[in-house]
């Protein structure tokens, strides 16, 4: 059966626990207080195949639920936000993405998070000075919706903004699915490879990555579903449901996602968001970013 999730770090552990080293895969992890940092880095064409990833890093942060605190963990902040900065240039304009659909709770992540990132590539020379704010990072902010919203590809708006304004750098963020309940709410995931909107639930979009849009694209996200069969494969020990429909009723493929999904995407989209500022604006203090970007 194929299990579906987005995190690398979990293709891993199935290789693992089909007791397979994955060649050209290298990986590091570290602990600070109750965040978990795993750095997987795809070498080579080897790697490629066997964990089904390009090549490139892919870093998951574990952080204490969501929907246990409402206030943002300091030590999962800083985490999110210095393994963001090491895959970002130091200048130059960022484009900041968030994907998905407000519409649809579980997918309005990358909506949410785009909403609280500080847009300051319009505030330049004296308005800047005098603001006290003459030292930003140029960033330019945009939700680009979905096709069945706008009739027009994600990865087509953002190449044609990445076109105009020329980025050092675009960061997209996106709900992910994972392949156990307990990674809802409580991992984010950074890569620099890219992203291919949807694939978590069976929609995969056209790719957002270098190769499409010519600049480097790193990919947050946070997983916030579950495939139906994926869940039952585990609860059943490793096999599938002898009837079919039980997952997949009518051929439809069902989605899982937690009760407190509104207050999961809220508090993911707030961590993400000022992780993304933080990493951008080192200038400013995080406090001083929270009042700029407060509702």
């Amino acid at each position: 059966m194929q299990l579906r999730t987005d995190l690398a770090l979990e293709q891993k552990e199935m290789l693992e626990e089909d007791r397979r080293t994955p060649e050209g895969v290298e990986s590091d992890e570290i602990q600070m207080g109750q965040v978990r940092v795993t750095r997987i880095r795809v070498r080579n064409e080897a790697g490629e195949r066997a964990l089904g990833r390009k090549q490139g890093t892919y870093v998951t942060v574990e952080v204490p639920p969501f929907t246990d605190d409402a206030g943002l963990d300091e030590n999962a902040l800083a985490a999110v936000r210095r393994e963001l900065a090491a895959l970002l240039p130091e200048e130059g304009t960022v484009l900041v993405a968030g994907l998905g659909n407000t519409r649809i709770t579980p997918d309005a992540l990358g909506p949410k998070a785009a909403g609280r990132v500080l847009a300051t590539r319009h505030i330049a020379g004296e308005v800047a000075r005098a603001a006290g704010l003459g030292n930003l990072r140029p960033v330019a902010v945009l939700a680009p919706g979905v096709l069945g919203q706008t009739g027009i590809e994600t990865a087509e708006i953002l190449a044609g903004s990445v076109e105009r304004i020329r980025p050092a750098a675009v960061v997209v963020v996106d709900a992910l699915a994972s392949r156990r309940l307990a990674r809802l709410g409580c991992t984010v995931q950074i890569s620099d490879t890219g992203i291919a909107p949807g694939a978590g639930v069976g929609n995969r979009r056209q790719e957002i990555s270098r190769d499409t849009l010519g600049v480097p694209v790193v990919s947050m996200g946070v997983p916030t579903v579950v495939d139906a069969g994926t869940l039952a494969w585990d609860l059943l020990g490793g096999r599938s449901p002898e009837d079919a429909e039980l997952t997949n009723p009518r051929g439809a493929g069902m989605i899982v996602t937690p009760r407190e999904i509104d207050l999961l995407i809220d508090r993911a989209a707030q961590l993400v968001a000022q992780a993304i500022n933080c990493a951008l604006q080192p200038g400013l203090d995080s406090e001083t970013l929270l009042s700029l970007t407060e509702d």
